[in-house]
C-alpha cells in the first residue's frame, strides 16, 4: 500500500452498503472468494467484483489467486484501528448481516482452502 490509511478514505470506501457489506464478510470469514461474496450478497458477480477493486484500492484489501479462484482478505498493513472498527461493527450489527451470512452459510461447492497461503 503506496499511501497511508487515513480516516477519510476508510470512511469513504465504507460508505456504501455493499463494500460493507464485504468488509464485514472478510472480517468475519478471514478470507472469501468472489463467488463466495456474490452468493453471500445475493449480487452479480460484476458489481461484486467492481467493489471489490473499490476496496482494494483505498488500500483495505489484498487478494491472492489460487487456480481458479480469486480470494479477498484484510490487507496486511491495515492499521489495528481500522480492524478494531471492523470487529465493533461486525460484533454489533450480526443481525443486519445475517441474511448474508446465511446465504454464506448455506452454499454448496465452496472453493477449498489451501493449507498455506501463496
Amino acid at each position: 500500500m503506496a499511501d497511508p490509511v487515513t480516516p477519510t478514505a476508510v470512511f469513504k470506501c465504507l460508505a456504501d452498503e455493499t463494500r460493507v457489506r464485504l468488509m464485514l464478510l472478510i472480517t468475519r470469514e478471514g478470507e472469501l472468494c468472489v463467488c463466495e461474496l456474490t452468493c453471500a450478497l445475493d449480487e452479480s458477480q460484476p458489481k461484486v467484483s467492481r467493489h471489490l477493486a473499490q476496496l482494494r484500492a483505498g488500500g483495505l484489501l489484498s487478494d491472492r489467486r489460487q487456480g481458479q479462484w480469486v480470494y479477498y482478505r484484510l490487507a496486511p498493513a491495515l492499521p489495528d484501528w481500522v480492524h478494531s472498527i471492523l470487529r465493533v461493527a461486525l460484533d454489533a450489527n450480526l443481525h443486519w448481516l445475517e441474511p448474508d451470512t446465511r446465504r454464506l452459510d448455506a452454499m454448496g461447492d465452496r472453493p477449498a482452502r489451501a493449507a498455506t497461503c501463496c
